[in-house]
């Protein structure tokens, strides 16, 4: 193993190497590259989520020849290296790339190299090439690490960046100015080892890092030795010749402050994005973003824009900066602030288009902000979908570190605009763009399922985010649990669980607090909370009767007042669907409280659909009728004081329920989910104050 060096304690990154596991692996180049990638990708110091690239040759048995042929595997188009598999890399004919140079025709034909990749593909099931594959290409060793560690981006983005470099590194290190990745960057990056044969380390201007070894594991500990030499230098510069970001202009409000100020201004930011599709948020005071924000530098810094070219790809070229509003605003008076300052940040995306575009450009995408900063309370960003916008958070967060970095040892120098639009707006990306399937009907949709752990509750909200839209499901118990198991099945962003007592004001107003700390806002309502008292009139306490209202009627009412005060401030309508019961029309015995209580139910529907139409706001009622699988109110004396009231037993309860209806079915949790996706996706959006009833037929609760 040459030149491998490993430090006792890194500082700055963190060594996750396992000498046994890798071990375990030896002799299997391409599982080695996985646990290399891996192992980079976890540490968002190293690079970030989709950044990077990785790559390693090998010698396979071409299957015409049966000859051994060199082969380059490297992380496909759209991957990331933490999460890399088998099947996100693209597997090819190591000369058939090296020939391509022969069909280079210059700068302007870039774009058709990418075409010729598939051409070169050994593994006919691999992922898409990306546009770094010569960059691998054309580095003459086995392992390449293609990084983009803040460290070294902060170096990559100063003014004074190469001779930073050269003073860390020595002759040691190649330097090649900002150019856009593609087959030209490749031949420059070969070209360093052809002058430089001693070259350690390769450092794209405005971009990121180039390491490599004759091992995976020689790779690994050279990206980390790299990083943590930058590291080290950034370090001890700060503070030494001028305050970071320029010192403090204003101090961070206390952290329940930050919160309370976040959950009030994220639906009125969230309506304003989602000016052309539904926009989920994500919110972060992480103390980086807060030392950036109150900063004397934050309005000169944050309009200069990003530098490397996989942060403004997912952030936009600059953020919005709250950097001059009031404490005081009223809420029309906030409106019209938020308003003006949209329309600016618009005009001004739009004047960056006009200003950069080319004939064959792309028609200008959506021109609202995907960062917003607020000083003193925090970041906030919003995306088609929660993991898009959590990570662009984090890469505005590595931006912020970069800044930091370039702005303690030299001046930080943003990509010039007209090469970030050409990265944005660039015609393979938009390629890219047209393929992607198309959103899903709840896509971008935030909805809020009280006893959202139940069986009913929880088969509502797993059909909403079937259709794409995010769940928070607000509960009493089984929280944690019933999290994990639906983060499982579709994906840890999508779902948050929340404890909520529908009974108290303040419960349930801290839990769609939490609803749009987590996603920005609330669209979709669904007061499932329940629970199923029967007995005769005689032996109905007043207890029985005040439980049944306050969990049902009382419930409803507070969390659906609360939630319409945050649509309004979205602007954008909503949904809310009241899951009441056949019983909000059928009479039937032993059962005052509870069909009581499900009549009020229904018709406050009724009510809040006649006065909430104004605001585009939905209200219907879905009417379930024994859905005894996996349901919470059958458990227990609610299920005996039925099969008493109709002369059977518990166990038979079922198959009484199904030969009762018109259709002899029964009823399911998957049913009465059904019947809400169809009122909340856009099929019946003309419709509100309706019941739809879910109960198999049964004549007696016809609506008419």
């Amino acid at each position: 193993m040459s030149n491998l060096t490993i430090a006792e304690n890194y500082q700055y990154v963190n060594n996750y190497w396992d000498e046994a596991h890798a071990a375990s692996l030896a002799g299997d180049e391409v599982a080695l590259l996985l646990y290399r990638s891996n192992m980079l990708g976890s540490d968002l110091r190293i690079t970030n989520y989709g950044g990077g690239n990785t790559s390693v040759k090998t010698y396979e048995k071409d299957p015409i020849t049966g000859e051994q042929v060199p082969v380059m595997w490297i992380k496909g188009s759209g991957g990331d290296i933490g999460t890399l598999t088998r099947k996100g890399l693209a597997g090819l004919y190591h000369n058939r790339l090296l020939a391509l140079k022969d069909r280079y025709r210059g700068l302007e034909f870039e774009d058709e190299m990418v075409g010729l990749f598939g051409y070169c593909l050994f593994d006919l099931e691999s992922a898409a090439p990306s546009i770094d594959t010569p960059l691998h290409a054309f580095v003459p060793h086995i392992h390449v690490d293609h990084l983009h560690p803040d460290a070294l981006i902060a170096i990559a983005a100063s003014k004074d960046g190469e001779a930073i470099a050269r003073e860390i590194w020595g002759d040691k290190v190649e330097w090649v100015p900002w150019q856009r990745p593609g087959f030209d960057l490749g031949l420059k990056i070969g070209d360093c080892f052809t002058r430089n044969p001693d070259v350690e380390v390769i450092i794209l201007g405005g971009h990121g890092l180039f390491t490599w070894g004759a091992t995976a594991e020689e790779s690994y500990f050279n990206s980390l030795n790299a990083i943590e030499k930058a590291s080290a230098y950034l370090n001890a510069h700060y503070g030494k010749d001028r305050p970071i970001f320029g010192g403090a202009k204003i101090e961070s409000e206390a952290p329940e402050v930050r919160k309370n100020k976040a959950a009030e201004l994220a639906p009125y930011l969230r309506g304003y994005c989602s000016q052309f599709r539904s926009m989920v948020g994500h919110f972060s005071d992480d103390e980086r973003v807060l030392e950036f924000i109150n900063s004397n530098d934050l309005t000169k810094l944050a309009r200069l824009g990003t530098s490397c070219p996989d942060h403004f790809l997912r952030t936009k070229i600059r953020p919005l900066v709250l950097d001059d509003m009031r404490a005081d605003l009223g809420k029309e008076e906030l409106r019209e602030y938020l308003s003006a300052k949209f329309e600016a940040y618009r005009a001004d995306y739009a004047s960056y288009y006009d200003r950069s575009r080319h004939s064959n450009s792309p028609g200008m995408r959506d021109p609202n902000p995907v960062v917003i900063l607020y000083p003193g309370v925090g970041m906030f960003t919003f995306a088609k979908d929660k993991q898009t916008a959590r990570v662009a958070a984090e890469f505005y967060t590595n931006a912020i570190n970069v800044m930091k970095g370039a702005e303690a040892v030299s001046e930080y120098v943003a990509l010039p605009e007209q090469e970030a639009f050409d990265i944005e707006y660039w015609l393979l990306e938009e390629a890219k763009l047209m393929r992607m399937p198309k959103p899903k009907s709840l896509s971008g949709k935030v909805a809020y399922v009280t006893g959202g752990t139940g069986g009913i509750g929880r088969a509502i909200a797993e059909e909403l985010m079937q259709q794409g839209a995010v769940a928070v499901l607000a509960d009493r118990n089984l929280l944690e649990e019933t999290q994990a198991e639906v983060g499982k099945a579709y994906g840890k962003d999508n779902v948050r669980s929340v404890g909520v007592d529908v009974t108290q004001a303040d419960a349930v107003a801290e839990s769609l607090k939490q609803a749009v700390l987590a996603y920005g806002g609330v669209d979709i309502i669904i007061n499932c909370a329940g629970i199923s008292i029967s007995k005769p009139l005689e032996e109905t306490t007043i207890q029985d009767w005040d439980r049944l209202q306050d969990i049902l009627v009382k419930g409803q009412f507070l969390v659906s007042q609360q939630a319409v005060e945050i649509q309004r401030k979205q602007g954008t309508g909503g949904d809310i669907v009241n899951i009441a019961s056949k019983n909000a029309l059928f009479a039937g015995p032993n059962n005052v409280g509870y069909g009581t209580a499900k009549a009020a139910q229904l018709h406050m529907s009724r009510l809040l659909a006649a006065e909430l139409g104004k605001d585009k706001i939905r209200v219907n009622t879905v009417n379930p009728d024994a859905v005894l699988r996996n349901s919470k109110i059958w458990e227990g004396e609610w299920a005996e004081g039925r099969a008493k009231a109709y002369g059977v037993s518990v166990e038979e309860l079922p198959a009484l329920y199904a030969k009762r209806t018109i259709l002899n079915e029964e009823i399911l949790p998957e049913d009465i989910a059904s019947a809400v996706r169809v009122l909340v996706d856009g099929s019946l959006k003309k419709s509100t104050g309706n019941v739809l009833n879910v109960d198999g037929g049964f004549a007696p609760s016809f609506v008419r």
